[in-house]
Order: C-alpha cells, then sequence, then structure tokens
C-alpha cells in the first residue's frame, strides 16, 4: 500500500488549528481485530483505507489520541520484521476530520511516524521504518522524515532520522 499522508508540521504534540493550543498526545494498540463491520462503520465517518485488511495480513494497528480523550485523531498499521531488522508501515491516516489546510490538529502524521520509528526500537529494529510512498510525496518525506529512497517510492528512515522523530516526540522517556 502506498503512503499517502501529508506531514503539515513538525512538532512534539498536536495543534488545534482553531485555537493554536498545543495538545499533548498518547497512542495505543487495537488489541480487537477491526471486522468488515467495524470497517464500514470507520468508511461512514470518512476513513479512506480499509483498516480490516491489516489485521488479516498480521500488521498490528496503532491510534493516535489526545492526552485522556478516546477520539481517535490518526491509525498507523505496521509488522516489525525481525529477521531483517525493520519495522514495515503498510497504511498511516489522520481521522478525517484532521485532513488538509482545514483539519482539525496539525501534527497527526509525523506524530505516527514517530510511533512507528519507537516501536521500531523497542523491539530492537533499531528505529529502522520502512514504507512505500505515494509518488507525489517522496521529496516530501525526505525533506520532513528525513526518509531516504530504496528504489524511486520505497522509502526508509535510519536510525538517525528514528532518533530524531523519537526524541522529539516522546520526550520524556
Amino acid at each position: 500500500m502506498e503512503i499517502n499522508i501529508f506531514i503539515d508540521s513538525m512538532i512534539d504534540c498536536l495543534i488545534c488549528s482553531a485555537t493554536g493550543e498545543l495538545e499533548d498526545t498518547e497512542y495505543r494498540l487495537v488489541s480487537k481485530t477491526i471486522t468488515k463491520q467495524d470497517q464500514n462503520i470507520l468508511k461512514k465517518q470518512g476513513w479512506k483505507f480499509d483498516w480490516s485488511i491489516p489485521h488479516q495480513n498480521g500488521y498490528e494497528v496503532y491510534e493516535l489520541l489526545l492526552k485522556n480523550s478516546d477520539e481517535v485523531q490518526g491509525m498507523i498499521a505496521l509488522r516489525h520484521i525481525r529477521s531483517q531488522y525493520y519495522t514495515h508501515v503498510d497504511i498511516v491516516e489522520a481521522a478525517p476530520f484532521n485532513v488538509g489546510h482545514n483539519g482539525r490538529y496539525k501534527g497527526v502524521g509525523a506524530h505516527l511516524f514517530a510511533i512507528a520509528c519507537k516501536l521500531s526500537w523497542d523491539v530492537g529494529n533499531e528505529g529502522y521504518v520502512q514504507f512505500t510512498a505515494k509518488t507525489d510525496l517522496v521529496e516530501h518525506y525526505r525533506q520532513t522524515l528525513n526518509a531516504k529512497n530504496i528504489d524511486w517510492h520505497t522509502m526508509y528512515i535510519d536510525s538517525y532520522g528514528a532518533i530524531e522523530l523519537i526524541r522529539k516526540y516522546f520526550k520524556e522517556e
């Protein structure tokens, strides 16, 4: 799956577009398998990707939340490839109300990649994260995430890039 999320801000929290207020975040593993019925609800809410597929394919799905809130701000699907020492990201998506210049919160995309880097580091993959970028976003990911190319649209974040994201988004850890 091609990653198609615009990294609008590199901030260590989310920013409310309406007020400019900073909001702390947290994340959690979606432990319940997302079913087709769950997916139909997500689709009605405006989510673009079929989030039931990653679970079927052995990916873990994580939700980004505001602290002390259950409202999902974005989701990421990833799988740790321990034999090759990297974490593969399949899907990254901001909640429908966070998409575009009129989105409720800014900073969702970078947060989701920071979560992938942290989890990669935690399992022993030294922060390496690999993903397939939509072609018109390759240069954007090079600039905002310090991602590098494997081929024309397969990209990775190495340990150095991961450390930068982890330090920025997980200061207290």
